[in-house]
């Protein structure tokens, strides 16, 4: 890794790392201020005292909750990349897939796991993963298709002039054009994967995720275990998002920038 890939990658988490700490000293003054219960709130010094007591189990945790997001993350990405080119190629499959790919967007998760549930085992992991990458699917989709299209008037009529065909202005001008909002699409959906993931653990599947056992410990009053894994999955998102920044920066060397939102 360059210096200037570490300067990046440090540039873009010290802004939310510095507002976590002032968040975490905050709420460390108001439960020691107010004298509160550990069942109504509980201390941040307490939540890392047992996410040292307890790091073997949440370190297994962690890698389940984070296999899942990451197949269903690259899975994801795949497919959304592939429907975006598709899109492009065949118009026609822009009226047909957009809007489906709205209305899956729509449908709250805990229904597309529920139905994805009854499709496989009980301790499968893959409706989580098939979760994971339909929500994945339809932020690439979106901007890698926006990255497509939104392509200079000039640099079209520019190729047109020389006589390129389809196929060399989609590698030389709509490919590079779009890199910056793939990159965009994946360091949003780096962190959603894992939010996702950790959603679905919590109708059926394994019960040693993330989801599993915040939802176990609390449902038992173990508040400080149950925020000690909530901090693992708040560092799991971050790993992911980090490593997204990481594969931006080894595959564009000399840095993307878009406004393209979701």
């Amino acid at each position: 890794m360059t210096t200037a890939s570490i300067r990046r990658v440090s540039g873009a988490l010290w802004p939310p790392l510095v507002a976590f700490g002032i968040f975490l000293a905050i709420w460390e003054l108001v439960v020691r201020g107010f004298k509160l219960k550990p069942y109504f709130l509980t201390a941040p010094t307490a939540i890392v005292g047992e996410f040292g007591n307890s790091f073997e189990n949440i370190r297994g945790a962690m890698r389940l909750t984070g296999t899942n997001a990451l197949i269903g993350l690259l899975v994801g990405i795949v497919l959304g990349t592939a429907t975006a080119f598709l899109v492009r190629r065949f118009r026609i499959l822009e009226h047909l897939v957009t809007p489906l790919a709205t209305a899956l967007n729509a449908i709250p998760i805990v229904v597309l796991v529920s139905v994805f549930s009854l499709m496989f085992a009980l301790t499968s992991d893959v409706p989580r993963r098939l979760t994971v990458s339909l929500g994945v699917f339809f932020v690439v989709l979106v901007n890698v298709a926006k990255g497509l299209n939104q392509v200079s008037p000039t640099h079209l009529e520019l190729m047109r002039s020389y006589a390129a065909s389809e196929t060399e202005i989609m590698r030389k001008v709509r490919i590079p054009n779009a890199l910056p909002y793939l990159f965009t699409a994946i360091k949003v959906a780096a962190p959603l994967s894992v939010i996702t993931a950790l959603v679905s653990e919590y109708f059926g599947g394994s019960q040693d995720g993330l989801g599993s056992r915040i939802k176990g410990n609390l449902t038992n009053s173990k508040n400080a275990v149950g925020w000690a894994y909530v901090l693992g999955a708040c560092l799991l998102g971050l790993a992911f998002y980090a490593i997204s920044i990481l594969v931006e920066n080894a595959a564009t060397p000399g840095g993307t920038s878009t406004d393209s939102r979701e």
